[in-house]
Order: structure tokens, then sequence, then C-alpha cells
């Protein structure tokens, strides 16, 4: 069975910068696309990049194009999300995902982590 730990529980000030990790078992892990989605209070969750399994491919959305990226090292079966920038409306539980098809749409997405906490202050 596919499990995906998360860590990299952040409290940052706007500026900053916090990496989150997508650790992935019980998979062949080259062959999961890896995404990142967010859901910040009061909101539906929403896609926030994604990277194909052989990490040739990434794509972002627009709120965090030039600030994220979604590198993943595949020896060592983990996703990442790197987090520059940051600001307050970045403030989340952000969610990693492993899905056979590179995809933005969470409905894609078989296994997702348990979800991590990043709070943005001013």
């Amino acid at each position: 069975q596919v499990q995906l730990v998360e860590s990299g529980v952040g409290l940052v000030q706007a500026g900053g910068s916090l990496r989150l990790s997508c650790a992935a078992s019980g998979c062949t892990f080259s062959s999961y696309a890896m995404c990142w989605f967010r859901q910040a209070p009061g909101k539906e969750s929403g896609f926030v990049a994604t990277i194909s399994g052989s990490g040739s491919s990434t794509y972002y959305a627009d709120s965090v194009k030039g600030r994220f990226t979604i590198p993943r090292d595949n020896a060592k079966n983990t996703a990442y999300l790197q987090m520059n920038s940051l600001k307050p409306e970045d403030t989340a539980v952000y969610y990693c995902a492993a899905g056979r098809k590179y995809v933005i749409s969470g409905a894609m997405y078989d296994y997702w982590g348990q979800g991590t906490q990043v709070t943005v202050s001013t």
C-alpha cells in the first residue's frame, strides 16, 4: 500500500522560505506524478504544483510561479516543495499527492499525505 508522509511544518515570516518533504513508500516512486495542493482556512483546496514521474516536467499555479519549486529525488522516494518569498496568503495546510497521471486535478490523484500546516506571519 502506498503511503505518503509529509514533513516540514513551519511558521515563517513573510519573505522567508520553507521546504516541505513528502516521503513515499510501497510504490515504484518514479512511476508516479507528484503534486502539492493546499487548503487555506475557509477556502477550498487548490492546486499548487506538480511534477512528472521522471522529474522532466513541472507545472505551477500562477499564484506560486517564480516563488515555489517542486523537485523530486527518485533515489530517495521523496518529493519536495521549496517555497521562497512566502506571503501571508500562502498560509494553508499543504498536502502532497501521488498519481499515475501528470495532471492538476486532485480527483486524479490516488494517494495523499496527512497534510502539514504552513503559517506565514506578517
